[in-house]
């Protein structure tokens, strides 16, 4: 697709290595898991990238079961699958629901089939509608991502788009800017995009009827009803720890080491082949340095649009949040975040100037 960024790799004739791959999965976990120090607590399974819906119930029942044995999966731990809207993916979400799968993320990006061939999405708008509502019957907990900002959209288009995703009835709306990504056709070859004065009309216009539909929004571009965020999203916005496994995907996990916080992130071999025939398919390890924590965790906690609890900075970084104190003051100063010193907080200026905030702590 000619906007993503994202690890994907074209499916050839031969029919998809279901079984090596759940082997390699498998593997790659019971390895991350060998390398904790303590047990810990799943809160969230996200399966994504590509289109992992492409599977068989059967191969995620099996991924599923395994991972309970090893790690424990409770009736509370949020089980994310993401998935295209085509016709041969929807035939199988009863599978997906039997197999373990408790949210489903559906990558609509918009409703317009003029819209959906400029970003080189082979579903059409007909199928998406489908797509949706047999996921809204079948799943208690349904995410729809749409973009905005599109090439040649009109501001009227936008929101027809968004109206039509509002009245399907999802609990949760990934809904946000198309942004021209390096390393995508659209960068090489950027198309026209919408003014910033239609961009921002957009949005305003927009903002005001997820708020009427009962969405409330919790981060930059996430909007829920009924309290439905994404706890694995919210786990990454908090600078939590999560474990990366499969082709391409990447990991953060805090160690303790002489009474001292570490933070590690690895990155998986990105080429499917060499993922599965790889003994160990980690392909980099590194330590974050303790610099560069303070712009990371903001960069993350800043996005929620209540911000955090300030302790939450210690928590995760280990450092001091004094350390930042002269940064955090530059930052109220110019009206960027909050005056309550509890909290980590965007002010509305900061939630629209967030690049100006992050710039705070670099």
């Amino acid at each position: 697709m000619p906007y993503c960024d994202f690890n994907s790799h074209a499916q050839r004739e031969e029919s998809l290595p279901e079984r090596a791959y759940i082997d390699a999965l498998l593997s790659d976990l019971r390895f991350e898991l060998n390398r904790l120090s303590a047990e810990r607590p799943l809160h969230s399974i996200f399966i994504g990238g590509g289109t992992p819906s492409l599977f068989s119930a059967d191969a995620f029942n099996r991924l599923l079961s395994e991972i309970d044995q090893m790690m424990g999966i409770s009736t509370e731990t949020e089980i994310t699958l993401e998935a295209n809207p085509g016709t041969f993916e929807q035939v199988k979400f009863a599978g997906f629901k039997a197999a373990g799968i408790n949210r489903l993320s559906l990558g609509i990006q918009s409703f317009n089939n003029t819209q959906l061939k400029a970003l080189g999405r082979i579903h059409s708008a007909e199928n998406a509608i489908q797509a949706a509502q047999a996921a809204v019957k079948l799943f208690d907990r349904v995410n729809l991502d749409l973009m905005h900002g599109l090439p040649q959209q009109s501001t009227q288009d936008a929101l027809d788009d968004l109206q039509q995703a509002i009245d399907l009835g999802p609990e949760h709306l990934s809904w946000y800017q198309l942004t021209l990504e390096p390393n995508t056709e659209f960068h090489a070859r950027p198309p026209q995009l919408p003014v910033d004065e239609a961009l921002w009309e957009i949005q305003e216009q927009g903002q005001q009827r997820l708020s009427q539909a009962g969405f409330q929004q919790y981060e930059i571009s996430a909007y829920a009803r009924h309290q439905a965020m994404s706890r694995h999203n919210l786990n990454y916005w908090t600078f939590g720890d999560y474990i990366g496994i499969g082709a391409g995907a990447h990991g953060k996990i805090t160690h303790l080491e002489n009474n001292k916080l570490r933070i590690e992130r690895h990155h998986k071999q990105r080429q499917p082949k060499g993922y599965l025939q790889a003994i160990e398919p980690t392909q980099q390890r590194e330590w974050v340095d303790p610099d560069e924590l303070p712009f990371e965790f903001m960069l993350n906690a800043l996005r929620l649009y209540e911000g955090v609890p300030a302790s939450l900075y210690e928590q995760r970084t280990g450092l001091s949040l004094q350390q930042i104190q002269k940064s955090l003051s530059a930052a109220r100063a110019k009206g960027l975040l909050t005056s309550n010193l509890d909290r980590l907080e965007p002010s509305a200026q900061g939630r629209l100037f967030l690049n100006d905030l992050l710039e705070q702590f670099l």
